[in-house]
């Protein structure tokens, strides 16, 4: 049925139009040319007048512009935060395996600098952003750097160059984990997301996290990114329904990987020449403090570019200590800020617990973020998992170096032990 139902009392069946030769209703169709009867004449005649409503019905609607589809909305979201270099990429891997997993790798580091903080933004607008080269990143692959979480330069036969106008933020990291072919997914998105409805950034970013679900399965979406503890306020904010899981590593050991780690020398080199300076006259607004890597001003990009010296970088005086004391901050800012969250919103994970028992963690991990922690995902993804990353901090440094950096990591310790007593009595 059409939904259109035909008048009560029938018109007289309307004139031939000019120009075509008449034909008489009562006779069409009927053999020998007899004349039919009038429920004959009745019931044809509720033909025609369907057909032209019909006909109305589809030529209105092809003279509407198609409204974008809406996808499917997920049925959950989850962070994982870490205060860096505390095995999330692992665990990003591991999820992205998961055939009801949406894992967006490294998605708001890839692109957070590039978004606003407020206001309403067009679905043009937030492409840009999507799509625009992140300054830092582009530098650091001009000048040679080989960021393991860089997963576009890794590939062949791929479209942008960063030395040719540089690779889209969307494109380094965070589609090459999801796609083999991460220009076409680009080229699929740039078709549509300029033409989303005006809306909040993080609005933005739920709708573009429910396309990655239709486009590649999964109904729950979990983004993870480094150094990510101190974004839990504007996260909150910005996603209050959003659970959170606080992967943590301990002291020692994250600072050993720190300190070999370019991102986060870099990272250290750049506070270490703006210790003098007041955060808040180069943060950007909303950003939670210095330690907050999308706080960094775009203007130090030019001291980087086509100049920049991995090698330098690798051999600057960067002390283990110092990257313990950058981790104890992390942690002592980030852990409060998830405080108040209820056992169903924020679960603390272990590093040395996942790699000691995989698949029981990983089962509980599956749970708490709504998905079922399938028997083939729980051994594969345990297979992956590293056992020697523990115990690096006491094996690397000298018994010297080893008491200094548990003493400048003690308060983030702490902190992470507070943290283990309020989830305990939960």
């Amino acid at each position: 049925m059409t939904g259109f139902d035909p008048p009560a009392t029938l018109p007289a069946p309307p004139p031939a139009p000019r120009g075509l030769p008449s034909r008489d209703v009562r006779t069409r169709g009927v053999p020998g040319g007899q004349r039919s009867t009038p429920d004959d004449v009745t019931a044809r005649h509720q033909e025609f007048m369907v057909l032209m409503a019909e006909a109305q019905r589809a030529f209105l609607d092809s003279r509407r512009a198609p409204a974008p589809a809406e996808p499917p909305p997920l049925r959950g979201l989850a962070f994982v935060v870490t205060a860096g270099r505390s095995g999330s990429t692992a665990v990003s891997n591991i999820l992205n395996a998961h055939p009801d997993v949406v894992s967006l790798n490294e998605f708001f580091f890839s692109v957070r600098t590039l978004l606003p903080d407020a206001g309403v933004l067009s679905g043009t607008a937030f492409w840009k952003a999507l799509a625009a080269p992140h300054p830092m990143f582009d530098a650091l692959l001009r000048g040679g750097a080989a960021v393991p979480e860089f997963l576009y330069p890794k590939l062949t036969g791929t479209r942008f160059s960063a030395r040719r106008g540089g690779i889209p933020a969307l494109c380094m990291m965070v589609l090459p984990h999801l796609s083999a072919d991460p220009d076409r997914v680009f080229d699929e998105l740039a078709a549509e997301v300029p033409a989303w409805p005006d809306q909040a950034t993080p609005r933005h970013c739920l709708r573009l996290f429910a396309w990655f679900g239709r486009r590649f399965g999964g109904t729950v979406a979990v983004e993870r990114s480094g150094l990510s503890l101190s974004w839990v306020p504007w996260l909150r904010r910005s996603f209050p329904d959003a659970r959170f899981v606080h992967l943590h590593r301990g002291g020692p050991d994250s600072a050993v990987s720190m300190s070999r780690h370019v991102g986060s020398r870099l990272f250290l080199a750049v506070l270490r020449n703006l210790e003098r300076l007041d955060p808040g006259a180069w943060g950007r607004p909303g950003r939670a403090s210095a330690l907050d890597p999308a706080a960094m001003p775009f203007d130090l990009v030019p001291l980087l570019g086509d100049r920049y010296d991995h090698d330098h970088l690798m051999g600057m005086d960067l002390p283990v200590a110092r990257f313990a004391e950058l981790w104890s901050d992390l942690v002592r800012t980030g852990v409060p800020a998830l405080s108040g969250l209820g056992a169903d919103r924020c679960r603390a994970l272990s590093f040395e617990d996942l790699v000691r028992d995989p698949a029981t963690r990983l089962a509980e991990l599956a749970g708490f973020i709504g998905v079922t922690p399938f028997e083939r995902w729980l051994r594969e993804g345990a297979a992956t998992l590293d056992p020697s990353r523990v115990g690096t901090a006491a094996s690397r440094l000298s018994a010297r170096e080893l008491d200094e950096v548990r003493e400048r990591c003690a308060p983030g310790e702490a902190a992470l032990a507070e943290a283990a007593l309020a989830e305990a009595a939960r």
